[in-house]
């Protein structure tokens, strides 16, 4: 199939690579974009790809806990000014609260708040804002206590990135830091055990295919994977990361040590997963032109 230098630009931007070599992986896999940066990893050609790093969205991310219970939604809107809109920021806060008495998003969009269903309150702040808003995603947890920590924040309990942390016992200085911990190092999962299998096995193959490009013996070979592997888990699991208030310990470690457990976690940033459809300037400029 042909290759279109589009495709070119987005394999280079995800990866880092160069010209030449983004346009041969796409060559080789068919223009498959996750297979041909599967192709530049083997060849030591680039890092593994960020998918967060594609997506863009503007809105908030907000938290709420009460007890051991709690919540975090995102709530998205075409531009920023939007986020930093205090009436905005009150529904977001609004709905946020509703949030802990339902189990997903579909029962929170039917929730009512002051007589009106969440769903139609934001159609309402639709009309009178004059921007595009959803109400995209929710996600709970319960433990012996919750703490939560948003970055960026904008208000109170709501900003760009939001973490809820599960514990089994209370000790609410060493969950912050835990919560901070995740807001910047985005682990893959909890534990080993939680990761995806398909993440897992995905990962084994670029690593045994690299470990072959050596040329050295298989016994060698099985053991330069597991080796890699080990390291991979250290840098994707919670569990296994070094903690970054004590890069000399696992946050494991450290959990251990605050004598608690951490038995959960929940991230959510705003945008994650969602593709902005960006236009050049000179499109952009044609395009208000013809009204």
């Amino acid at each position: 199939m042909a290759i279109t230098a589009a495709q070119v630009k987005e394999l280079r931007e995800m990866t880092g690579a160069g010209m030449m070599d983004a346009k041969k992986a796409l060559t080789e896999t068919d223009g498959d974009m996750e297979a041909a940066v599967d192709w530049l990893r083997t060849k030591g050609l680039a890092k593994a790809a960020k998918k967060s790093g594609r997506t863009a969205a503007e809105g908030l991310v907000a938290v709420a806990v009460e007890g051991g219970k709690g919540v975090a939604i995102e709530v998205n809107s075409e531009t920023d000014f939007v986020a930093k809109n205090k009436e905005f920021q009150d529904m977001v806060a609004s709905f946020a609260e509703a949030a802990l008495t339902v189990s997903d998003v579909e029962a929170l969009k039917t929730t009512e708040i002051g007589g009106k269903t969440v769903a139609d309150i934001l159609t309402d702040k639709i009309a009178k804002i004059g921007e595009n808003m959803t109400l995209r995603r929710m996600q709970k947890i319960e433990g012996g206590q919750v703490v939560s920590y948003v970055h960026n924040a904008a208000a109170p309990g709501m900003g760009s990135i939001g973490v809820l942390v599960a514990l089994s016992a209370e000790n609410e200085a060493f969950g912050k830091q835990v919560a901070m911990h995740i807001a910047a190092a985005n682990p893959a999962s909890l534990g080993e055990a939680d990761l995806d299998p398909a993440l897992v096995e995905r990962e084994r193959n670029v690593l045994t295919e690299q470990a072959r490009e050596s040329g050295k013996p298989e016994a060698v070979i099985e053991k330069m994977i597991e080796g890699r592997m080990k390291k991979f888990f250290a840098e994707v699991t919670l569990l296994g990361q070094a903690f970054v208030i004590d890069p000399d310990k696992t946050v494991a470690e450290a959990a251990k040590d605050a004598g608690v457990e951490i038995t959960g976690y929940v991230r959510l940033a705003v945008g994650e997963g969602i593709e902005r459809q960006e236009e050049d300037f000179a499109a952009e400029v044609a395009k208000a032109a013809q009204g």
